[in-house]
């Protein structure tokens, strides 16, 4: 097995000579580099699910504001909508080395900034700028996504393998980065998950681009007129709009129910459950064919309404099994929407495309939080459960708008 000119090739075993067997995930780390990359990119990407909760507590617990806490954070997500696709697209034009390690940079220092502004008491505007400046992090599972298809050019079965790998290095980040960050904040100081999220961004990010052997090529700048991601990719974004909407509406409806019947402190461990479906069944995934996005959307709308159902029940045991079947019918969605992003995005900008997909997600989950805590004050927990099997629902004619058949 070696790589050449940036492809895949798999040598035939010597005659007389049995091949050994080897799994398809041992196969993609056998490839040079790729353990070190992927290595690097897990420790930068594990703070994505420490930042958020981080700045809550933190803001929280030092300034008594719950309502400061989520403006801060909110104005973070609606900076990194704007700021994301752009760091991507100069990722593209001039390397993941060049550009991610300044960005990476900019962002920790925001947030040594925030930490000092809420720690020495300044005023409220410090903290919302300070966030702000975190935008630059670079979508370093875009790069890592990238990597995979610089190095498995014309491998399509080994492709889809390492964007199963991703997608459940994905969940377990988001999995295990708030219960790290909520431990950190708790049990050694308020600061603590802020500082400690900022030191492995920029650690992992270090780890990652020293790897330039991996490295995909920087893009020609693209001659004028030619197609942009956002134009290639338009109706494809709503349905990673609706996806968000399913994730965020979920995670909040289901602290909000168990909160409502006094089991607050199972949200975690219940929510990591479902996480962990996700990342189980993406890396299941991996060895399977690929299916298509119309059949994963359709599983992933039934598994959503057994939520609602099992929350109809009053049983926590019901309710965790349920969203343990939910998250694992997200994981294959997400990975065949990826792959149709890789497919549709113009050549020399996959950064840029995927950060777009991510950008709408983030999106999605904005907004499908923000619904949900509204359905929950008003209808009830278990009533709120319909909103993700609704938004699950609406991805499939997102999907149909998009003209997705595969």
């Amino acid at each position: 097995m070696a790589v050449t000119g940036g492809t895949l090739v798999i040598a035939a075993p010597a005659p007389g000579r049995r091949a050994r067997p080897h799994g398809p995930y041992r196969r993609l780390f056998a490839l040079p580099g790729t353990r070190a990359f992927t290595a690097g990119n897990l420790l930068a990407r594990l703070p994505m699910g420490m930042f958020g909760i981080s700045a809550v507590m933190m803001i929280a617990g030092q300034r008594g504001s719950y309502a400061l806490a989520g403006a801060v954070t909110a104005t973070g997500v609606a900076a990194t909508a704007l700021v994301a696709p752009w760091t991507a697209r100069l990722v593209d034009r001039y390397g993941q080395a060049r550009i991610a390690v300044p960005a990476a940079a900019i962002a920790v220092l925001g947030s040594l900034s925030l930490v000092a502004c809420v720690r020495s008491g300044a005023p409220a505007w410090t903290l919302f700028a300070s966030y702000a400046a975190t935008a630059t992090t670079p979508n370093t599972g875009g790069m890592s996504r990238a990597r995979w298809t610089h190095l498995l050019h014309g491998s399509p079965a080994a492709h889809h393998t390492a964007m199963s790998f991703e997608q459940a290095a994905d969940e377990l980040c988001f999995m295990l980065g708030p219960v790290l960050a909520a431990l950190l904040c708790t049990a050694v100081f308020p600061e603590a998950g802020t500082l400690t999220a900022a030191v492995l961004l920029l650690t992992g990010i270090l780890v990652f681009a020293a790897q330039r052997a991996t490295e995909p090529p920087p893009s020609a700048v693209p001659p004028r007129g030619s197609r942009s991601p956002l134009r290639a990719l338009g109706p494809l974004l709503l349905l990673f709009l609706a996806l968000g909407a399913v994730f965020g509406s979920m995670e909040v409806t289901s602290i909000a129910h168990l909160d409502a019947y006094g089991l607050g402190a199972a949200s975690g461990p219940v929510l990591a459950l479902q996480a962990a479906g996700a990342c189980a069944a993406g890396l299941v995934y991996g060895t399977l064919r690929p299916r298509g996005l119309p059949l994963c959307l359709s599983a992933m709308a039934a598994c959503m309404a057994l939520p609602w159902a099992a929350a109809a029940t009053g049983s926590l045991a019901a309710l965790a099994g349920a969203l343990l079947l939910a998250g694992m019918a997200t994981a294959p969605t997400m990975v065949t929407a990826m792959s149709r992003v890789h497919a549709l995005t113009p050549g020399g900008r996959l950064n840029e495309g995927m950060t777009l997909a991510v950008t709408a997600i983030m999106t999605g989950i904005a907004a499908g939080s923000a619904t949900a805590g509204l359905a929950v004050d008003h209808l009830g927990t278990t009533t709120a459960y319909l909103l993700p099997a609704a938004a699950a629902a609406l991805s499939l004619p997102a999907a149909a708008a998009a003209r997705v058949r595969a």
